[in-house]
């Protein structure tokens, strides 16, 4: 998929899941499935409960998503 097709939104982390897979609650009050970015497991970037996070979202899934920047 083209990078531009994706969507991306603000969210807080709710719950830390297995496998680094979190829930993630976004500003329009839905609650999604995400996982980390690549370059954020290279680079060990820690994503804790609380923590305000950018999603990117495919068009076509609107229930999971990737999780690319941690604004802290």
């Amino acid at each position: 998929m083209a990078k531009n097709q994706m969507t991306e939104v603000n969210g807080v982390v709710s719950e830390a899941l297995p496998n680094t897979q979190f829930r993630v609650t976004l500003e329009d009050g839905r609650e999604i499935l995400a996982h980390l970015a690549g370059k954020m497991r290279l680079y060990r970037i820690r994503v804790m409960p609380g923590d305000k996070v950018k999603v990117e979202m495919s068009p076509y899934d609107t229930d999971k998503g990737r999780i690319t920047y941690r604004q802290g």
